[in-house]
């Protein structure tokens, strides 16, 4: 049922659109500040290769978000996924909602939603790097900057970052006094509470505490069991204390702890919400309702810690970068999206061919790395970074299955897996400067990865067809691989860069071993891509505005890929004998006036599977596939399909717009992001496709007191645009969707 106030909601909204691109206009002609006082850019640093650089003199295409952007697109609560179409070529999704999420980056990516799944997007928080896909989900609060830098990225970060890396930078202690708190309300009982204090303690010693509580009550109701909302809400509190010591400068050591706990409901799967023959929603779908007898929750907690150390010694720094994650997770969820079966009446929304209810869970979780790297500090023409990277994870997943129509919903399946993962490296990389004008790169990493893997079926559920108890199984892949990039990179003038780089990137082997449906283990290949990109990159109008353009092809060889679902209803590794992708990438932003900050994105990303042999099995729920049929009964080809998640058009804009006022600035901002259709498996249907995307968000607000103080209300997604955004493909037309609108107010404090 839909809300009653939502047609008023659009309608201010759209008059709120429509006064902030007029605004512009009004106010243009007061702009009175001389040349010498106009908005310019502040110079943006990064570290995409390991030391801090202008990111417009590094010869990769990079894309920041500031902490002002990373606070308006997360006023609604979002989790990390809120980052998906607003850096060009970034795909972010999951069927794990706020646990899980699946990055995709220039079309590569992940599809498994295996708590083993291996990822080609490295995802790498304070120097850490989150291997498991429940790691990459830690908030982000209290951040410095966030950079996307496009991959292959296996000289100076390896461990599985053929697709690129996300790097997250924490606000770091200081010896000045500092701190904020914010609070917001919003739709939904949408509550954030957020905050940090920090400062020194002494000459040496200095701390920062970080805080956030995110909270939304359950807004969707199960008409199963009457009136009343049930669904959707959650409760989430993460910390992050950090302990600097920094005696003197020659020596400094960062400390840090951080802990998360999620409460709340999984992700909500409705069956027969796709409309058959077309996709997309079926006619009057309600988002705030759904019908299913099955349990939906989740529950995680997730514990790290790292040491980031550092020593300057005569022409060289030693870096020694140590980390600890463990967590503890359960997800359930009532798959087939419904209730009953055809053979339990009553059934539905529509036909529920079978109950399907089950949960996945890691009770045990132990990852350490360890970092050891060299670093030139010179001025020399010749810049050097060598060093070594430990690796060791050890993992227990535990998948259990309930029979729903049974009193009790009582468990009815039980599997396990276990493996043990260490890996090395060995790397370096050599810069030259060859002229004022001329730099040049190259990079090298050897590494070593080995896996011990085992898993075991105790319990089946399709014991009433004979299947009993299977394993222990067992998989012991290996392998070795060097990586490498070149890169050069040309001062054409003060305000124009160029650059050009060729890399290869390397991911190890996968192992998927869900035997809950199914009597094997699969494993994938080690995966390898070579890539080839340039560009330009150029600071104009004064540093008034700033610009990044790139153009790549790549080609993955035995690319690792995940049949998920299918007729089966069971997940195997593939290799694909080739894939290839090309593209480009814009990043802009400018003060079009000085009041009036623009910032935009665009990407374009081709993607195609290249093998004539690779046949999966398609849907088990009446879908319209359009491959042709594969050399097995029930198969179909993939061989020219496009890679799943992988839209071909990804763009963004930002505009915000200033009005001085006696003691501070009222201020509009607006975000929107679009992303084309996409694929959700790597077969082609007519269902399981996303129709185009576009989201938009919008926050008038007050600064005053010297930006002390801010007051604001914001939207997000404020047109409510609802669309299917994932589906289940064994059972029936089952699929989730979007966030829904949020509007709240929020106020910022900042000493």
């Amino acid at each position: 049922m839909n809300h009653p106030n939502r047609r008023l909601h659009r309608n201010l909204l759209a008059l709120s659109v429509a006064s902030l691109l007029a605004s512009p206009l009004l106010y243009a002609q007061d702009d009175t500040k001389t040349e010498s006082e106009s908005a310019t850019l502040e110079t943006v640093t990064v570290t995409a290769q390991r030391k801090e650089e202008d990111v417009q003199k590094v010869p990769i295409a990079i894309t920041t978000v500031d902490a002002e952007k990373l606070d308006v697109i997360n006023s609604g609560g979002d989790d990390i996924r809120v980052l998906s179409g607003r850096l060009p070529s970034l795909q972010i999704e999951s069927s794990f909602g706020r646990a899980f999420p699946r990055f995709y980056v220039r079309g590569l990516g992940n599809t498994d939603f295996d708590l083993n799944a291996s990822q080609p997007v490295s995802l790498v928080y304070d120097d850490i790097v989150q291997e498991n896909p429940i790691l990459k989900g830690f908030p982000m609060f209290d951040m410095d900057r966030v950079e996307m830098v496009r991959g292959p990225q296996g000289t100076l970060f390896g461990r599985n970052s053929p697709a690129g890396v996300i790097k997250f930078e924490s606000m770091r202690p200081s010896q000045t006094s500092e701190g904020y708190g914010q609070i917001s309300y919003g739709s939904y009982g949408n509550t954030n509470l957020e905050g940090a204090i920090g400062g020194g303690f002494n000459d040496a010693w200095s701390g920062r505490l970080s805080l956030l509580y995110q909270h939304r009550d359950d807004y969707v109701d199960n008409t199963l069991n009457g009136d009343g909302d049930d669904l959707e809400g959650y409760d989430e509190t993460a910390v992050r204390g950090q302990l600097l010591y920094a005696p003197s400068d020659d020596f400094e050591a960062l400390f840090n702890l951080h802990a998360r706990n999620l409460d709340g409901t999984a992700r909500l799967f409705r069956a027969n919400i796709i409309r058959p023959g077309q996709g997309g929603l079926v006619s009057g779908f309600d988002p705030d309702s759904i019908s299913i007898d099955g349990d939906n929750s989740q529950e995680l907690d997730t514990f790290g810690g790292n040491a980031r150390l550092r020593w300057d010694f005569a022409g060289f720094s030693l870096f020694s970068i140590t980390g600890y994650e463990t967590l503890d997770t359960l997800s359930r969820g009532d798959i087939d999206g419904g209730f009953g079966a055809v053979f339990a009446p009553p059934s539905g929304p529509g036909l529920i061919p079978f109950t399907a209810e089950s949960a996945d869970g890691m009770p045990d979780h132990h990852q350490f790395t360890q970092e050891f790297r060299l670093q030139s500090q010179t001025d020399s023409a010749l810049q050097w970074q060598t060093g070594f990277y430990y690796f060791d994870e050890r993992i227990t997943i535990e998948s259990f299955n309930y029979d729903t129509l049974s009193p009790g919903r009582p468990q009815n399946g039980y599997a396990i897996q276990k493996q043990d993962n260490t890996a090395y490296a060995l790397f370096g990389s050599l810069e030259y400067a060859a002229t004022d004008d001329l730099t040049l790169r190259v990079g090298l990493r050897y590494t070593r990865d080995e896996k011990d893997f085992e898993a075991e079926r105790t319990q089946s559920p399709l014991s009433f067809l004979g299947v009993g108890p299977i394993g222990p199984l067992y998989a012991n892949p290996s392998d070795s691989d060097v990586s490498w990039d070149l890169s050069a990179a040309y001062a054409i003038n003060d305000e124009w860069n160029a650059y050009a780089r060729v890399a290869r990137g390397f991911r190890a082997p996968s192992i998927q071993g869900r035997l809950l449906f199914g009597d094997v283990l699969s494993v994938a290949d080690s995966e390898t891509v070579l890539s080839f990109e340039s560009g330009i990159k150029a600071s104009l109008w004064d540093n008034r505005a700033r610009l990044g353009f790139a153009v790549f092809s790549y080609r993955v060889s035995d690319q690792q890929l995940t049949a998920v679902g299918g007729g089966a209803n069971f997940n195997t590794l593939i290799n694909a004998d080739r894939t290839v992708g090309s593209g480009f990438e814009l990043d802009a932003e400018a003060y079009l006036t000085d009041r009036l900050l623009v910032t935009a994105g665009v990407s374009y990303n081709d993607t195609e599977i290249q093998d004539d042999t690779l046949a999966v099995q398609p849907c088990g729920g009446g879908c319209t596939v359009y491959d042709p049929a594969g050399p097995v009964a029930g198969t179909v080809l993939l061989d020219g399909n496009r890679l799943p998640q992988a839209p071909l058009k990804i763009a963004n804009v930002t505009a915000r717009y200033g009005i001085p006022m006696a003691n501070g600035e009222l201020f509009f901002f607006t975000d929107w992001a679009y992303r084309s259709e996409v694929s959700f498996f790597l077969y082609d249907s007519a269902e399981f496709n996303g129709a185009a995307l576009l989201e938009g968000g919008l926050r008038v607000g007050y600064n005053w007191n010297n930006d002390q103080y801010q007051v604001a209300l914001f939207g997000r997604n404020i047109t409510d645009e609802r669309q299917v955004v994932g589906g289940i493909d064994f059972n029936n037309l089952t699929g989730f969707i979007n966030e829904p609108r949020i509007i709240g107010l929020e106020f910022t404090a900042r000493y």
